[in-house]
């Protein structure tokens, strides 16, 4: 342990980093091979966010998937209404409200969809493993601190 502070980078160092590895992260996760049966549905990040979502978390509310992915419900029932038409997601009224719709993954597609997430879970397991639980709190309020001032900078 000792001489790891000095093998700490600085802020700028740390900027330089993760400048020139983004990009590199981003291209990569990009060129994750989509499954076959999935490829003519031209899925977009937003759709593999709410895949993610209830792949995960299993079935829920379209408010409950806007609230996750942090967008309006009516941008999540557009999208749940496109990923149903194709067959990709299936809704269902819920039983103790007939007024709320349950989204989930078509059982059809389910095997297509874990595969897809699969080699970037699995990348993500293998980067956090090692990591205590407070540094894994660290890299993700980090990227979500990123992501917001990323954000911010970007509107005016």
């Amino acid at each position: 342990m000792t001489g790891m502070a000095s093998d700490a980078p600085t802020a700028d160092e740390a900027v330089r980093t993760m400048l020139l590895l983004l990009p590199r992260l981003v291209g990569r996760a990009k060129k994750l091979p989509v499954p076959e049966r999935l490829r003519d549905f031209n899925l977009a990040p937003r759709h593999l966010s709410l895949l993610s979502y209830l792949l995960f978390d299993g079935p829920m509310t379209v408010n409950e998937l806007a609230a996750r992915l942090e967008v309006a419900p009516t941008t999540v029932s557009l999208m749940v209404g496109d990923l149903s038409r194709r067959g990709i997601l299936d809704r269902t009224e819920d039983e103790s409200d007939r007024r709320r719709t349950i989204v989930s993954i078509a059982a059809t597609y389910r095997a297509e969809v874990e595969g897809w997430l699969a080699a970037g879970a699995r990348a993500w397991r293998t980067a956090f493993d090692p990591l205590t639980p407070e540094q894994r709190r660290l890299v993700i309020d980090t990227l979500r601190t990123y992501e917001r001032e990323v954000e911010r900078e970007r509107t005016p």
